[in-house]
């Protein structure tokens, strides 16, 4: 009996959490966009607003004791012009990264920009649409050059429960164009039951523990000095952060 009641609590406090996302995206985005015509301005204050917003469902739910967060190398995050990849075994991954990530810009799904409770929060935050084509890397590469910290999930999906991950190229491309270091960030979660194909709400029988690891840089000049041209060099660095990745899932899942 009360393992389903805190069962019941950890769904219910997931809820009220989540649900100012929702209040925000057709109350609060919307004014913002109609009352903030600059887009430098409109973009600053709702990243800002989106940080504040998730570092406090982050809290809350923590408080419910719906999650449980560690986080070490936190300090490597508070500087500018960052490419973040991270490996996806949840569902609520960007949640937790953009908690503690400020002026974090992000690629956004389709569907997300088409959905009527997240439009206008995105399209207040000019994140970055997944369109396909040489486009977006150049959008990538423009968010970096002007100081935001892009946070990429190299794989594209969540990270399947073997562990091993396969990347696109796109990230790989986007740190070499720009001369930029990697900064790898590890997210586990016990128990790691909640990734793709499992809905949230049935995970939350127990609490689930969280740990994230902010890594220090891979430095990516010697995969471009190393190589005779830019695409080769790509899928080096491409090759080399599929296997650090699939290394740490597979020692950890160990």
């Amino acid at each position: 009996m009360l393992e389903r009641a805190m069962h019941v609590w950890r769904v219910f406090g997931a809820g009220v959490s989540f649900s100012f996302v929702g209040l925000a995206g057709v109350v609060v985005f919307p004014l913002l966009n109609a009352l903030v015509w600059r887009r430098r301005w409109r973009k600053e204050v709702a990243r800002r607003m989106i940080w504040l917003t998730f570092r406090g469902i982050v809290n809350a739910m923590c408080l419910l004791r719906v999650i449980r967060v560690d986080i070490t190398g936190l300090e490597r995050l508070d500087r500018r012009g960052l490419l973040i990849l991270a490996n996806h075994p949840s569902l609520i991954d960007v949640v937790l990264l953009m908690a503690f990530v400020k002026r974090a810009d992000c690629i956004i799904k389709r569907g997300v920009w088409r959905n009527p409770f997240t439009h206008a929060t995105v399209r207040a935050a000019d994140y970055i649409r997944n369109d396909s084509g040489p486009e977006l890397v150049e959008k990538c590469i423009a968010s970096l050059e002007s100081g935001s910290n892009l946070i990429i999930f190299p794989e594209g999906t969540r990270t399947p429960e073997h562990g091993f991950v396969r990347l696109k190229r796109g990230a790989a491309n986007i740190a070499l164009r720009t001369s930029c270091n990697v900064t790898p960030v590890l997210i586990r979660c016990t128990p790691a039951v909640i990734g793709k194909g499992w809905q949230f709400w049935r995970t939350l029988s127990r609490s689930v523990h969280y740990k994230i690891e902010v890594r220090e840089d891979i430095d990516t000049r010697s995969f471009t000095n190393q190589a005779q041209n830019e695409p080769l060099a790509a899928r080096r660095l491409t090759l080399y952060l599929q296997e650090y990745f699939s290394n740490e899932n597979r020692s950890y899942a160990a």
